[in-house]
């Protein structure tokens, strides 16, 4: 008899949430393949018409690092940023899966909702970047944060 056991790892499924999460927000197919083979992307909202634009996050060496020092920092799994560019400076969103499988269920369902649980890097005052909850919905291929 064959052995059924699960042998998937703990990054394996990170990964195959982080495109389940990607498929919920209705980001871009090529971005979803693109993330699967390893680029990362980022959404930009530059204004009213220009936003959800996507680029890769290894064309700002600053993103890049800020990406790699949370998942270094936390083990978790960034599946796609957003910026925003506000009064209180540049605000790149980490949206990622948590290596804590109890907590995805509840991220998908806000998710679903219009909210996402992320980190939030004041890229001009790292100081005052935090978690916590962002509203966030598709846009243009990418997604638009809305609070």
């Amino acid at each position: 008899m064959a052995n059924t056991t699960n042998t998937t790892t703990l990054e394996d499924r990170m990964k195959a949430e982080a495109v389940k999460r990607m498929k919920a927000l209705r980001i871009m197919p090529h971005v979803i393949r693109e993330f699967e083979d390893g680029t990362l992307n980022y959404s930009e909202r530059q204004n009213a018409i220009f936003d959800g634009v996507l680029y890769w996050i290894d064309n700002v060496p600053e993103y890049r690092k800020a990406v790699d020092d949370y998942q270094k920092r936390t083990g978790s799994l960034v599946y796609h940023a957003q910026l925003s560019h506000t009064t209180m400076g540049d605000m790149l969103s980490l949206l990622y899966v948590s290596r804590n499988e109890a907590e995805w269920a509840r991220d998908m369902a806000d998710i679903r909702e219009g909210y996402a649980y992320c980190y939030v890097c004041n890229m001009d005052c790292p100081d005052f970047s935090e978690h916590g909850t962002i509203g966030i919905k598709p846009r243009n291929g990418g997604v638009t944060r809305t609070a």
